[in-house]
C-alpha cells in the first residue's frame, strides 16, 4: 500500500531528502579572498539578472511621464540653467572663469555620477524588499544595478557636455582628455564601494539613506563645481589643509573632467601630479571596495528577517 502525501511514511522521506540537500551559507566567514572571488562567480551567473534590474529601474523612474527619458535632459540642464544664473551672473561667479557654463556643467556631470549612484544603492535593498524575501539572489546585483541605471544617465549627461562643448568652439580633443578615464574609474569605484556599504547599513538603520542625503549635499559644495580650485588655494595656502582638500576623492576627479573638457581653463592652475593622485585615489578605491564587499557579505546574512 502506498503512502498518503501527510503520512509519517511521506513526511520522513522529505525531510530525509531535505537533509541531504547542500546548506548555501550567507554571509559565512570564509576567507576574505575566497569569499570575494565566490561573490564575483554568483554576480557573474546572475548578468541576465542584472541587466532585467537595470533595464527595469530605468523604465520605473520615468513610468507614465508624457517626456519620458527626455527628463534625462531636462534635470541636468535645468540645473545648468540655475547655477549659471544665479551663481555666475548674480553673485558675479562666472568674471573669474571662462566659459563658466561648460565649467559648471563639467562639474555637474561628473558629480551626478557619484550622487546619483550612492543615492540609489542606499535604497536599493529597502526597495527590492519584496524579491529579496521570496527568492534568493547574489543581494550585491541590487546595488549594483543602481550603478547601471546612473551610468546610463550619465552617457547622456556627457554627450550633452561633448555638444556643448563643440557649440562653444572649445573641442577637447587634446591630450588632456585622458585624465577624463582615471577619474571616471574613481568615480565608480567610490560610489560602487558606499554604494554597497551603505545600502547594507540602511537595512539595519533606515536613517542611513536621509544621513546619504545631506552628505551628498555637503559633498557637493566641498567640490570645485560652482568655484575653482585654484580660489581654494588662496584662502587655504599651500599646506596641509589643502593637501586634504585636494585628496578628496570627488574633488579629484571633477578636477580630472575640468581637464579633460573645460579647454578655456588650460591657463588656470590644477594641482600637481593630478594623474598621480587620480591613479593612487583609485588604487585606495579597490581597497575600499573589498572591504565593503566584504561587510556587505557579512551583513546580508539577515536581510530577510530585517526587511
Amino acid at each position: 500500500m502506498t503512502a498518503s502525501k501527510d503520512s509519517p511514511d511521506a513526511r520522513t522521506a522529505r525531510f530525509r531528502r531535505l537533509a541531504s540537500v547542500p546548506l548555501d551559507t550567507i554571509g559565512s566567514r570564509s576567507r576574505p579572498l575566497v569569499g570575494a572571488w565566490a561573490s564575483i562567480r554568483d554576480i557573474g551567473g546572475q548578468k541576465e539578472m542584472l541587466g532585467l534590474l537595470v533595464r527595469r529601474d530605468l523604465k520605473a523612474r520615468y513610468k507614465d511621464s508624457a517626456l519620458g527619458f527626455l527628463w534625462s535632459l531636462i534635470k541636468p540642464l535645468t540645473q545648468l540653467v540655475i547655477y549659471y544664473v544665479v551663481v555666475g551672473k548674480f553673485l558675479g561667479a562666472a568674471r573669474g572663469i571662462p566659459d563658466f557654463a561648460i565649467y559648471i556643467f563639467t562639474g555637474l556631470t561628473a558629480y551626478t555620477l557619484f550622487s546619483e549612484i550612492v543615492a540609489s544603492a542606499t535604497a536599493s535593498i529597502i526597495g527590492n524588499a519584496g524579491l529579496i524575501k521570496k527568492i534568493y539572489l547574489p543581494r550585491e546585483i541590487f546595488p549594483l544595478a543602481s550603478v547601471g541605471s546612473a551610468s546610463f544617465n550619465f552617457l547622456i549627461q556627457l554627450a550633452i557636455l561633448i555638444m556643448a562643448t563643440i557649440v562653444v568652439g572649445s573641442h577637447p580633443l587634446g591630450w588632456n582628455l585622458v585624465y577624463f578615464f582615471p577619474s571616471v574609474l574613481v568615480l565608480l569605484v567610490y560610489a560602487t564601494a558606499l554604494g554597497l556599504l551603505l545600502s547594507a547599513l540602511n537595512v539595519y538603520l533606515r536613517d542611513v539613506q536621509y544621513l546619504v542625503e545631506v552628505a551628498l549635499m555637503v559633498l557637493m559644495w566641498a567640490s570645485p563645481i560652482v568655484y575653482t580650485w585654484a580660489m581654494v588655494r588662496d584662502i587655504l595656502g599651500n599646506g596641509i589643509l589643502l593637501n586634504i582638500y585636494t585628496s578628496n576623492p570627488i574633488t579629484l576627479s571633477v578636477l580630472g573632467f575640468q581637464k579633460a573638457f573645460w579647454t578655456a581653463g588650460d591657463g588656470t592652475p590644477f594641482p600637481d601630479d593630478l594623474l598621480l593622485r587620480l591613479a593612487v585615489t583609485f588604487v585606495v578605491g579597490l581597497v575600499l571596495l573589498f572591504v565593503s564587499q566584504r561587510v556587505f557579505s557579512r551583513l546580508q546574512g539577515n536581510f530577510a528577517q530585517e526587511l
